[in-house]
């Protein structure tokens, strides 16, 4: 019967991601705030009573599903931004500065204050951290809204005026990977007690070691198959030429695989390898190609979660959550990251070099629209299978909370906000 249930719903999502985008164009509703509210009254009905919806016993499959989501999000991020980022060329890091001050100063000021927030409200320190950790990243998969439409080919020209949608962009593309590291401090804390019994080894392996190695196969496993799909000496291999767009599912397995084997990142790995990938043949149709066919599989694999999360609500995922939750899922969206991405997307004193290429209102747009989703989901089912301490139903609601009050929140505002933008920017 659940298997049953499972694939009622996996071709209810499939049907709506289909045609909701273009019933809701014209609309401030965004597609994943419909899905929710469809799920909540699905679970308000006899029908999902086979769906596996408790996370303390299906942990191991909520861990995998939103995995698999956000690896392909990440690839369809990856192949959609059109800026190029070149290793030996200080102007091309420069034009990612909002991005690099977002992830270096936004995220971890992001993670500082929510975990003590949870400390305050009476959380152990491991706890207070993970919830950090887990609600620090934007999310590429629910960011669609106020991300770039996807990568411009066929010998058209990038448009770098559009600083907004490429720093929320990029940014999503990044952090998911980069939290891992307080991911796995919250971790340590649960298991090894004081932070003198693992500082080090979490500086130079969690921190540096691990980064490093999943950026080095990302760019690896990237060039490789753009090498093959582009200039292999074997016809039958420039599947370019052919247009095979399923290579894309090829280069986030591969990619993800790759990095995980060696010990690093994968998140980083899928997004290093979509960037990496892209940076072969610019212009070429087949990029346009491929980030169809994630952007298609990401639709149905997130609506498809949202519905699940959605009954999930009315089924009892809420049971847990107190006033604490609510004032810190709040306090995330409404102040703690519009207020740091503020500070990090701030001009420096230093007679003009140290700005941004952002207007006023569109570091604040940057800054409000910080998206939280289903990677915040993946990293607490993830730290749960790691230390029975840091699996508390509190916690459960409380990402499950944040998360739905950011896809209301985000979602009512996205549309009138950017239009204001557009239309200022005009």
């Amino acid at each position: 019967m659940t298997a049953d249930l499972a694939y009622v719903v996996a071709g209810a999502s499939l049907l709506l991601a289909i045609v909701l985008p273009d019933l809701l164009n014209r609309w401030a509703i965004s597609a994943p705030m419909v899905l929710v509210g469809v799920g909540m009254l699905i679970g308000l009905t006899p029908l999902p009573d086979g769906l596996p919806l408790d996370p303390q016993d299906n942990r191991a499959v909520i861990e995998h599903t939103t995995e698999l989501v956000v690896i392909v999000a990440l690839m369809g991020v990856g192949l959609a931004i059109d800026r190029p980022l070149e290793v030996r060329s200080w102007r091309s890091w420069r034009q990612w500065s909002p991005t690099w001050r977002l992830l270096a100063i936004g995220m971890p000021l992001t993670i500082a204050a929510v975990a003590i927030l949870g400390w305050a409200a009476g959380l152990p320190p491991a706890v207070a951290l993970l919830l950090g950790a887990a609600l620090a990243p934007t999310d590429p998969v629910l960011a669609s809204d106020v991300q770039v439409a996807g990568p411009q080919t066929g010998g058209h020209e990038v448009d770098e005026s559009d600083e907004l949608r490429f720093t929320l962009t990029s940014e999503a593309g990044l952090n998911d990977g980069l939290a891992f590291p307080f991911v796995y401090a919250a971790i340590l804390l649960a298991t090894e007690g004081a932070v003198s019994n693992w500082a080090l080894e979490w500086v130079g392996f969690y921190l540096v070691a691990k980064v490093t190695i999943g950026v080095l196969a990302g760019v690896v496993v990237g060039k490789v198959l753009a090498y093959v799909a582009f200039r292999s000496s074997n016809r039958a291999l420039r599947v370019a030429e052919r247009g095979e767009s399923l290579l894309a599912l090829a280069a986030l397995v591969a990619s993800y695989g790759v990095g995980e084997v060696l010990g690093g990142y994968g998140f980083l790995s899928v997004f290093v390898c979509a960037i990496s990938f892209r940076s072969a043949e610019r212009s070429h149709d087949y990029h346009a190609a491929m980030h169809e066919v994630a952007e298609r599989l990401e639709r149905m694999l997130t609506l498809f979660v949202l519905l699940i999360l959605g009954i999930a609500l009315t089924r009892g995922l809420l049971d847990a959550l107190d006033w604490r939750g609510v004032a810190i899922g709040l306090a995330l969206i409404l102040v703690v990251r519009p207020a740091a991405g503020i500070l990090a997307l701030a001009p420096w004193p230093t007679r003009g070099k140290g700005t941004v290429p952002l207007t006023r209102p569109e570091r604040w747009t940057v800054a409000f629209f910080g998206v939280r989703g289903i990677g915040s989901i993946y990293y607490l089912a993830y730290a749960a299978g790691e230390d029975q301490t840091l699996a508390q139903d509190w916690l459960w609601s409380t990402v499950a909370f944040t998360v739905v009050a950011s896809v209301l929140i985000h979602g009512i505002l996205a549309t009138p906000v950017m239009a204001r933008i557009d239309s200022d920017r005009r």
